[in-house]
């Protein structure tokens, strides 16, 4: 059929058609826009979500987070050099990460064990160390009844007073009074312990890096100083300390206690516990906080489910409109 169409036949139509673009004639317009909308939605919106904040914001926060991931896992980054003030053996030998029963979101404290680690703490650890943030009432319902506690507070003799006379006197301990330190301060503790301070194990847990880890580490590590290395009379040789010297002689023996349960009492297990107990003592609230975080993001997932399904329900009408436009008709066609 072309080949049959004359050539001056496609010279005019192709010369109308120029004129009729030159003139912003409506059809042409239209085509124009047809073409463009088609040919380039793609890609232009493939170049706005990349250019979004949005998604600068969620690049830069992947890379943060992905070299903070290294950097705990490993503990520095391999292209960049590490400057040390002092040498790497004076931080102390790493400590294995030990899979705690209430180390996972929804896992709550070990209970009997906090039970167990309590009476190694009374039995072994209160000569040298005190546990100034824990009273007596925060042991109930935790680890021993109201009952239980009542008794052990009524064994321990507390200062109180004036007393009409103005004296001070001696009481029975009550579920309110705090645990009783083992020095009655800080001179006589340095006295006791060769001018060494027992730290105060209420928030030991939290205040030492490798947190629970490190103080099971420190407890069951403590062995014969390697060839080559002296440790001065009075300090003790345990390679998870820093600089392996510390004044604490070993304190955890097998059989040492003897648990109500009938648990073996070996040394692992002792450390287990105190380690459990303390790791309650530094946050007692750490049962309730995970169960109040759970409650949380259910409520908060509803509620942005049924946000999301509201903004919808709302906006559905806009975002499906479809509008026409009609231009004009032209009068001098």
């Amino acid at each position: 059929m072309l080949s049959r169409v004359p050539a001056g036949t496609l010279s005019r139509a192709a010369r109308f058609a120029s004129q009729r673009a030159s003139a912003g004639l409506p059809g042409a317009r239209a085509s124009s826009v047809r073409f463009a909308s088609s040919a380039s939605a793609s890609s232009s919106a493939f170049q706005s979500f990349v250019n979004s904040r949005a998604t600068l914001a969620a690049s830069t926060l992947l890379a943060v987070g992905s070299i903070a991931w290294y950097t705990h896992l490993y503990g520095g980054l391999p292209f960049l050099g590490q400057v040390h003030a002092s040498a790497l053996s004076d931080e102390g030998l790493h400590p294995t990460a030990y899979p705690w029963p209430h180390k996972g979101f929804f896992d709550t404290f070990d209970h009997a064990s906090i039970r167990r680690g309590y009476l190694v703490y009374r039995e072994v650890c209160s000569s040298c160390h005190s546990l100034d943030r824990i009273a007596w009432r925060n042991l109930v319902g935790v680890s021993h009844t109201v009952d239980e506690v009542k008794a052990m507070a009524e064994e321990v003799e507390y200062e109180d007073g004036p007393d009409d006379q103005g004296e001070m006197f001696q009481r029975p301990g009550k579920l309110s009074d705090y645990m009783p330190p083992p020095y009655p301060n800080e001179e006589a503790a340095r006295a006791s312990n060769g001018g060494a301070l027992p730290p105060d194990l209420s928030l030991i847990i939290k205040a030492r890096h490798g947190g629970a880890d490190y103080v099971f580490s420190l407890l069951t590590g403590y062995v014969d100083p390697p060839a080559g290395i002296e440790v001065r009379e009075g300090l003790n040789y345990n390679p998870y300390f820093p600089g392996g010297a510390i004044a604490m002689a070993r304190v955890l023996f097998d059989g040492l206690v003897e648990y109500d349960d009938g648990t073996p009492a070996t040394t692992s297990q002792m450390a287990k516990d105190v380690v459990t107990f303390l790791n309650w003592a530094a946050e007692p609230e750490h049962d309730e906080r995970k169960k109040t975080g759970l409650k949380a993001v259910i409520l908060f997932s509803a509620l942005t489910a049924l946000s999301l399904y509201v903004k919808r329900f709302k906006w559905t009408v806009v975002k499906n409109r479809k509008i026409i436009y009609n231009p004009p008709a032209d009068k001098h066609l």
